[in-house]
């Protein structure tokens, strides 16, 4: 069982910056973890995953240039940091891990699957205005 918890959210003017934590408990390596969105009336939306085993990270290719995906291994979670933030990035966004160990390429493909995530937090609202 692992539990995530999403903070950072918040209201922000279009070309400001946000970081989103992720806590995670238990924290462990060679877990796959992804941050997904989800707009109203829009389908739920892969940003990036990073594997714990080596911090590897995927990015979703039209979000790539503005969003990163980092690990603190001290403080057992992950951080997405996103700039240039435009009004379109308003949305729900969940911190979401995949049960069990993983491999590095396991991982890499999950920003592409929303739904084979076993765990997910509540989520945290961005809402970006213009």
């Amino acid at each position: 069982q692992v539990q995530l918890a999403e903070s950072g959210g918040g209201s922000v003017e279009a070309g400001g910056s946000l970081r989103l934590d992720c806590t995670v408990s238990p924290w462990t390596y060679r877990s796959c973890l992804g941050w997904f969105r989800q707009a109203p009336g829009k389908e739920r939306e892969g940003i990036a995953t990073i594997f714990t085993g080596g911090g590897n990270t995927q990015y979703a290719a039209s979000l790539k240039d503005r969003v990163a995906l980092s690990q603190d291994n001290a403080r057992k979670l992950v951080y997405l940091e996103i700039d240039s933030l435009k009004p379109e990035d308003t949305a729900m966004y969940y911190c979401a891990a995949v049960a069990g160990s993983q491999t590095r390429e396991f991982c890499a493909e999950m920003v592409r699957h929303p739904n084979d995530y076993n765990y997910w937090g509540q989520g945290t609202q961005v809402t970006v205005s213009s």
